[in-house]
């Protein structure tokens, strides 16, 4: 079947950032796939047909023994080729320039780039101020460029900073423009996809109807069940596949007791109410809870649930009777993360993604409507399908809910507590206006008490972290910079309203070296 969209192929040479330039060329409404350069052979050119490709950056050195290299008939497929620091050698080298190793040239972090006097359409937009703040990682350099190729922008480390050969629509940067450091990076890759033809016909109105087709003809007339955690991907997954195939999907929602306040009950009214969707509600509390009795170790608890999970969720499936497939809300970045970059045969979904070993276990096969799918495009998905915005911008929940924002211990106490602090400190974060500049916020119960005194009386109650990260994508983060007043006011309403805390910290380190949740 011929793919609905144009295509723009990113071949992937190991650079820790080639998410961002899919995430750029994604919210120029241009569709795109990341692919390792080892899986990309003649063949699978033909198959993909690409209208443009990107060469991503990389650590390797194009001169070294066995240095990762696109497929030669890449240059033969008349499209536009962007490549990209890396890319850029490794396109110099395969077509007759010369690249070297540091000299005194390595360059990592920001850069000026000056234009020469030729002009080109790619930089439309760039040097109308003069030099361009650019971001360099580069230990080797190019000291020749390639035949039929030009300068257009020179740094004081990098003289081909820019290069292009315009007759072949071969563009060449030493730099990286997908990074928020090259502040006019997305005007660049919006040049580049308007030069190669591209119309922008990647939207999620357009996704939808696409994915509803997907989903019925994989499907016919036969049972889904999906695994309804009541986050965003789970959600937007069951929503999306009940409207192509209405009373075929039945979602198992498995509450295992750690969720945060009145929040299993808001998301068995929203389903059941508000899309009519078949829910099982698998109250399995007591279940979790007493299993997790006197465990304090944060890798046994998590163990301990997803093993309990898959138990539940079999048995619930079970009872449902004749699913021959399981729905799952796996995204693009679980995908590319999880294909062996050496080469390794198969793509596995990371495994804190799915519902463990179950598809094989129970023969079932998986109905994945998201996994061409950014977060950020999820969320524009759930708009498109009609679900409430507070729902649509929720910070992410992990899947052990608040058995990892309760180090130590769990007690079914403590976990009251928790989910009354939590709820008191998201309302402040609403209250201010803050919800939406904050990627994740959330309190923990941390395993100590203290003595304090509260009126005339000592007490000897709990101490609670607060925590509160900004992200674009959850794999660095930095800790959100609260006033005092506002903390101050937060740590008054905690220990007013919740019977057991007498004192509250902020945590303020990032990630790394600290990791977002506090278990």
């Amino acid at each position: 079947m011929t793919h609905p969209h144009q295509r723009l192929l990113i071949i992937d040479f190991g650079s820790q950032v080639t998410q961002l330039i899919a995430r750029r060329l994604r919210e120029l409404k241009v569709y795109c796939e990341i692919h390792p350069f080892n899986r990309v052979n003649e063949a699978f050119l033909r198959e993909f047909a690409p209208k443009a490709v990107i060469f991503s950056g990389g650590p390797a050195s194009v001169y070294a023994e066995g240095a990762p290299m696109p497929p030669a008939g890449v240059f033969d497929l008349g499209v536009p080729i962007l490549g990209i620091c890396y890319g850029q050698q490794v396109m110099m080298h395969c077509l007759g320039g010369h690249v070297e190793g540091g000299h005194g040239t390595a360059e990592f972090g920001r850069a000026r780039v000056t234009p020469t006097d030729d002009r080109l359409p790619l930089l439309e937009g760039w040097f109308a101020e003069g030099p361009e703040q650019v971001w360099m990682s580069h230990g080797d350099h190019v000291s020749k460029i390639a035949p039929g190729f030009q300068v257009y922008g020179t740094s004081p480390n990098a003289p081909f900073a820019i290069t292009a050969d315009v007759s072949r629509n071969f563009y060449a940067v030493q730099f990286h423009p997908e990074v928020h450091h090259t502040p006019k990076g997305a005007k660049l890759y919006e040049n580049f996809v308007r030069l190669a033809g591209f119309t922008g016909d990647w939207t999620m109105a357009s996704y939808r109807e696409d994915a509803i087709q997907k989903i019925r003809d994989q499907v016919g007339d036969r049972k889904v069940i999906c695994a309804l955690s009541g986050g965003v991907d789970s959600s937007v997954a069951a929503i999306l596949i009940h409207e192509a195939i209405g009373e075929q999907l039945t979602c198992v929602f498995v509450d295992h007791g750690l969720m945060r306040l009145n929040e299993a009950e808001e998301v068995v009214t929203m389903f059941r109410e508000a899309y009519n969707l078949p829910l099982i509600h698998a109250d399995e509390s007591d279940l979790f809870l007493g299993a997790l009795e006197g465990v304090s170790d944060p890798e046994v608890k998590r163990k301990t649930i997803g093993r309990l999970f898959i138990e539940v969720f079999e048995k619930h499936a079970k009872a449902i009777g004749g699913a021959d497939f399981l729905a799952q809300g796996t995204l693009y970045p679980d995908v590319i993360e999880s294909v062996s970059f050496s080469g390794g045969p198969s793509v596995t979904i990371k495994s804190h993604h799915n519902v463990g070993g179950l598809p094989e276990k129970m023969g079932m096969k998986l109905v994945e409507p998201l996994r061409e799918l950014f977060k950020d495009e999820v969320r524009a998905l759930g708009r498109e399908l009609g679900l409430p915005a507070k729902f649509i911008g929720r910070h992410p929940f992990p899947g052990p809910g608040l058995a990892i924002r309760c180090p130590g211990e769990i007690t079914r106490d403590k976990l009251e507590i928790l989910r009354r602090a939590d709820a008191v400190y998201i309302d402040q974060i609403r209250k201010h206006g803050l919800y939406d500049e904050i990627w994740q916020a959330f309190a923990a119960i941390l395993p100590m008490r203290t003595v304090g005194v509260m009126g005339d009386g000592r007490t000897y109650d709990y101490a609670v972290g607060l925590r509160a990260v900004t992200s674009v994508d959850g794999m660095t983060a930095d800790y959100y910079p609260f006033t005092h007043d506002f903390l101050g006011e937060t740590a008054t309403r905690i220990i007013n309203e919740v019977k057991g805390v007498n004192r509250v910290f902020y945590d303020c380190t990032s990630k790394p070296p600290g990791t977002i949740e506090l278990e």
